[in-house]
C-alpha cells in the first residue's frame, strides 16, 4: 500500500512474540512468491540495555539471533549521527529491518548532520586508528572499546576501533583490512 511501518520495541524481549511473522513471513516475504507479492519495508526498532532493575524478561538481546536469518537487515548505531543515517538508511529499504538501540546511548553527545543523508547499511566505520591490535565492537561496546583503547594507549599500544554498525550484511572486508596491516 506504500507505506513504510515502524513498529517499536522500548523492550527487545518482546520481540520474540513476534518472531514467526518477522522472520518466517517478512524477512522471507520477497523469496515465498518469487518477488510477485510486492515488497515488505517494515522497520523494527528494538531497544536493549542499560543494566538496572529490568528483571530476566527485559534483559536480553536479540540481534545475535536476528542476524541470522536471511532477509533480515540487522543494524546497531554507536553514535548519533549513525542513529539518525541509519534510520533513514532503514527507511529506504524494501525489505525488513531491525534497529538495534541500546538505551545508554541516548545520552552521547555527537555531531549530526542536519541534511537527510542515509548511513551505508553493511559498511562498518573506523573510529580510531592504531597500529598494534584491532578491537571491533557494536553499538554501546564502541564506546566501551574506546576507553579500552585509551587505557592500552597509556601502555604503549595503539588499538584500532571498528564500529561494524551493521550486523546484517556484515563488513567483514574492513574488519579482515585491520587485521591483515603489518604490525597486528
Amino acid at each position: 500500500m506504500g507505506k513504510r511501518p515502524i513498529i517499536v520495541h522500548a523492550r527487545n524481549d518482546f520481540l520474540f512474540l513476534g518472531f514467526d511473522q518477522l522472520i518466517n513471513l517478512a524477512a522471507k516475504w520477497r523469496h515465498m512468491f518469487n518477488g510477485n507479492a510486492g515488497n515488505m519495508p517494515l522497520v523494527v526498532r528494538a531497544v536493549v540495555g542499560k543494566g538496572w532493575g529490568q528483571g530476566a524478561t527485559h534483559s536480553q538481546s536479540t540481534h545475535a539471533t536476528l542476524a541470522h536469518f536471511p532477509g533480515l537487515t540487522v543494524v546497531m548505531p554507536a553514535f548519533p549521527d549513525d542513529a539518525k543515517g541509519l534510520t533513514i538508511a532503514a527507511l529506504q529499504q524494501d525489505s525488513p529491518v531491525v534497529i538495534i538501540e541500546h538505551r545508554a546511548l541516548y545520552g552521547i553527545d555527537g555531531e549530526v548532520p542536519e541534511s537527510f543523508e542515509a548511513t551505508p547499511i553493511g559498511k562498518a566505520r573506523r573510529v580510531r586508528e592504531g597500529r598494534h591490535i584491532t578491537i571491533v565492537g557494536t553499538s554501546f561496546m564502541v564506546q566501551e572499546a574506546l576507553h579500552a583503547a585509551d587505557e592500552l594507549g597509556r601502555h604503549g599500544v595503539e588499538a584500532e576501533i571498528i564500529d561494524l554498525r551493521s550486523l546484517r550484511p556484515l563488513d567483514e572486508e574492513t574488519i579482515l583490512q585491520s587485521i591483515k596491516r603489518p604490525g597486528i
